[in-house]
């Protein structure tokens, strides 16, 4: 489609080609897009300042990781914010 993805998580692999990664560090310094998040609320809390000072033009917060407390924090940034699935989005042209 296009995107360039990175993935940051728990445990290093991959998936789909995709390789994940477990420190914020290891991801390239391009300017992001879109964060799309499928961590708890409570432990999205460690990525907070990554997050935020990444600047991303939105923040997709898919079910089951819906954050009010973050949410607020970027908008507050001047981040747009959606609570959607990114799959569906993505099949449906909305992304």
């Amino acid at each position: 489609m296009g995107y360039a993805v990175y993935a940051l998580g728990g445990r290093t692999g991959m998936i789909d080609g995709v390789m994940i990664h477990t420190q914020w560090e290891a991801l390239p310094a391009d300017p992001i897009d879109t964060i799309t998040l499928y961590l708890g609320a409570e432990r999205q809390r460690a990525y907070y300042t990554h997050l935020l000072s990444a600047h991303p033009k939105r923040i997709i917060f898919n079910p089951g990781a819906e954050n009010d407390e973050l949410e607020q924090l970027a908008q507050a940034a001047g981040i747009q914010t959606l609570q959607a699935c990114t799959l569906v989005m993505l099949r449906t042209n909305q992304y």
